[in-house]
This record gives C-alpha cells, sequence and structure tokens, in this order.
C-alpha cells in the first residue's frame, strides 16, 4: 500500500483540466475538419471526387464540390490530389453534429452547426449522470479503442458522470460503432428495446454514420440510423461524431455539447 502511494505522488495528477483548461495538443498527423478555399476552387475539376473511396466529396453544381464528414474517412486522399491545393484538413477536433444534414459542407463553410445541448428535461435526466451501452456493431475496433480511452486516467470521462455500463437496462443511452452488419441487426435491436424510456443514441464514427467504407455492401445496413426497429420506425439518433476513427477529444466534446457542459462556439 505503501508503494501505491508513494507512486501516486510521484506521477501527480493525470486526468487533463479539459473543458476547463485548453485541450491537449493533437497528433502532427492529426486532420479535423476540412475546408474547401472559394477562390483556389474553380468548381471544374473532379479530381476530389474520383480519389474519395467512399463517395463523401461530390461535385454538386458550379459552384464546387460538396463534402459529406458522414461518409468522409479522414484519409486525405481529396486533398492530396487537388491541383489547386483547394482543400485542407484543418486541427479542429470539433465534430459532432445533431443533424445528419449538418455534416454535409458545401463550398464556403467554415463551421459546422456543432451540436446543442439537450432540452431541459432530459438535460435534468442525464446532465449529471449517464451511462452508456457501448455496442460495436460490426467495427474493426478502432472507434472502439477510441471511446474506451476515455476511461483512462488521462481522460477520466467519470468525472462528468459519463460511464460504460454492460447492461442497456442499466443504460441510459446507446453508443454505436460499426455499420451495423446483417449479423449484428438483431443484437443491435435487441439492445436498444431492452432499455429504458427516455433513451440516447449516439453514432460514433463513419462506419456507424453511413457504413463507412462499406458503403453499399449488401452485409451491412450502412449506419445506425438504417436500422429498423419493431415499431416499423427507424433508430433514432440523437449525436453524429464523425471520424475514422473519431479522436477521443472529439467524442468527449461532442458528449459535454449534447449534456450542455461546453456551450456553442
Amino acid at each position: 500500500m505503501i508503494k501505491v502511494i508513494l507512486a501516486r505522488l510521484q506521477q501527480k495528477y493525470r486526468t487533463m483540466k479539459y473543458p476547463a483548461g485548453n485541450p491537449p495538443p493533437m497528433p502532427d498527423r492529426f486532420r479535423g475538419r476540412p475546408e474547401i478555399d472559394d477562390a483556389a476552387c474553380l468548381g471544374k475539376c473532379e479530381a476530389c471526387e474520383a480519389a474519395c473511396p467512399t463517395g463523401a466529396v461530390t461535385k454538386a453544381d458550379a459552384m464546387g464540390p460538396r463534402m459529406d464528414l458522414g461518409k468522409c474517412l479522414f484519409c486525405g486522399d481529396c486533398a492530396k490530389v487537388c491541383p489547386e491545393g483547394a482543400i485542407r484538413f484543418t486541427r479542429d477536433y470539433r465534430l459532432a453534429v445533431r443533424s445528419r444534414d449538418a455534416l454535409v459542407l458545401q463550398q464556403g463553410d467554415r463551421e459546422l452547426a456543432l451540436a446543442g445541448a439537450l432540452d431541459k428535461k432530459l438535460k435534468r435526466l442525464f446532465g449529471r449522470s449517464l451511462k452508456l451501452r457501448q455496442v460495436s456493431s460490426g467495427g474493426c475496433g478502432a472507434c472502439e479503442a477510441d471511446s474506451n480511452v476515455l476511461t483512462t486516467i488521462g481522460w477520466d470521462i467519470s468525472r462528468f458522470g459519463i460511464q460504460f455500463v454492460a447492461s442497456p437496462r442499466h443504460a441510459d443511452g446507446l453508443l454505436v460503432t460499426g455499420p451495423v452488419t446483417k449479423n449484428m441487426e438483431l443484437a443491435l435491436r435487441k439492445t436498444y428495446e431492452a432499455m429504458c424510456e427516455p433513451k440516447l443514441v449516439i453514432a460514433v464514427g463513419s462506419c456507424a454514420i453511413s457504413g463507412g467504407p462499406y458503403i453499399g455492401h449488401e452485409e451491412v445496413l450502412g449506419g445506425a440510423a438504417k436500422l429498423e426497429l419493431e415499431s416499423g420506425k427507424y433508430l433514432p439518433v440523437d449525436l453524429f461524431i464523425p471520424g475514422c476513427p473519431p479522436h477521443p477529444l472529439t467524442i468527449l466534446d461532442g458528449l459535454l455539447r449534447l449534456l450542455g457542459r461546453i456551450e456553442k462556439e
């Protein structure tokens, strides 16, 4: 026990102060929210659209390309092939939104409609205690790993009252990763149906939002919102967190915005 106490004193306080302090420095190769330069892009080149492996970049009209961050893998291929250097990935980690349409960027868009807080009733219920059941619906493990790292000492998501639980019976929200394969369709539906009302749904990663690199594959549904429930309705998603995988800070930022811990900027 003495060795444990001495080690703790030597290591000191290891949890980051964010959001009270500045966010931790992002890795050198981090790719955040993309931007399309109005002046550089002439709207005639289709190199970015041809290079995109998921169809996230499309040449909508003469005004230039359109980017769907829900499909984007943040691979950077579109920026590499652009002859005018019109597309670039910023270091802005703030990507979470409340609606699927908000993830579509037109040329000239400098900001996303970042996620707003829950309504007063739900915020009063979940604002200080949010239990999440995480389901990997056929994911590769990357989004799962970056969600799990939030529970480590460096991030300590439990200080915000957010915890991952083992049973949907104990959960307030469902955090979905993966493209929802046909093999996981029933399991995901049962997990959601087992949760008590009111309940939240959070889609983490491009796979859970649109199917990611598996878009159009016959063995996947193409995202959490494509899951049909027993009622005939589709799974209602309350928060979309794009990325492949999203950085842990992106996930944390989205969750805190949803709970009203971070106001819109």
